[in-house]
């Protein structure tokens, strides 16, 4: 007899968490880079095709083989593997690659999270500077942060305590707990920052969100366009990484997954196009003009996120 397993505690925590698993830098970050590089408005027409035809039906599919496999009592891709192919031991490592993905992606990410939690303490409690000084300073101060330091070590270590606390708590005191906390308050600041990044210069933030959906449909005869699009669909939503299954295989037996899942995409599509491509961009925009746009975003996520945002 299987164990009896922890389940999620509602299903608004369920969708939250997942949604949480979803959102992130991919949201804010990379989305608009990818638009800016690749058509503008145009980069939208292979995007909603990605997600209509791969990303949809895919996430779904993941829902239903992890709450299958869970109602089995395994949760992890290799477990997930062993029982739709009758406990092979071929079946069960190639679904440890499902294991190895997340643990590769949380090896960087947790990193990347130190840096934010950083970052926040720095400018909220004002370390470097007790009064403002141009962002160059500013800048070359956390670039000597982000360097093997005490603090680099401090808040990683920090970091790494926070994530561990959450996780021994369980799935529903822990995980749920903080995506029905975290999820709300990114929704609240996403929307403050996109509003104040829009209203910049005197709304000049506005004509940088214009400028950066301006289509450019000869981009669309360029396959790599294409594939950018496909990647941001899969990216973006977590598909083929092992965690949609893994958090499925904690839902209810009579959970509607379908409806989760389609919640789940909707909340990141959300954020991604109506948050993600309203504040960077547009902020980089009315702070260093037009021109700074295509040089930001092919420099990469990282140097929108931490060159126009410290400047909002």
């Amino acid at each position: 007899m299987e164990p009896r397993r922890e389940r999620w505690a509602s299903r608004m925590g369920l969708i939250l968490a997942a949604a949480g698993n979803a959102i992130g830098l991919g949201n804010l970050l990379r989305f608009p880079s990818k638009v800016a590089l690749y058509g503008g408005g145009a980069f939208m027409v292979p995007y909603a095709l990605s997600f209509f035809i791969l990303g949809l039906p895919l996430m779904i599919l993941e829902w239903v083989v992890g709450r299958t496999a869970g109602e089995k009592g395994r949760g992890s891709m290799s477990g997930i593997f062993s029982v739709f192919f009758k406990e092979s031991r071929i079946a069960k490592t190639i679904g440890s690659l499902g294991v190895a993905i997340p643990f590769l992606i949380a090896s960087y990410y947790l990193y990347i999270e130190s840096w934010t939690l950083g970052y926040s303490f720095f400018s909220l409690f004002k370390v470097f500077y007790p009064e403002k000084v141009s962002m160059e300073y500013f800048l070359e101060s956390f670039r000597a942060y982000v360097t093997p330091s005490s603090w680099a070590i401090f808040f990683l270590v920090l970091t790494l305590l926070l994530n561990f606390w959450v996780l021994l708590r369980g799935i529903s005191k822990g995980i749920e707990l903080v995506a029905k906390v975290g999820l709300p308050m990114l929704f609240g600041m996403g929307c403050f920052l996109a509003v104040f990044s829009l209203s910049l210069e005197g709304w000049k933030g506005l004509e940088g969100l214009l400028y950066m959906f301006k289509p450019d449909f000869s981009k669309l005869r360029d396959f790599q366009v294409w594939i950018e699009a496909a990647g941001q669909i899969f990216f973006t939503l977590s598909l083929g990484m092992g965690c949609i299954a893994a958090y499925a295989s904690y839902a209810r037996p009579k959970e509607d997954i379908v409806k989760v899942g389609l919640w789940t995409a909707t909340l990141n599509e959300i954020v991604e196009i109506g948050l993600g491509g309203c504040i960077a961009i547009p902020a980089a925009f009315a702070l260093f003009g037009a021109s700074s746009i295509g040089v930001l975003a092919a420099e990469g996520s990282f140097r929108i996120g931490f060159v126009s945002m410290p400047a909002v």
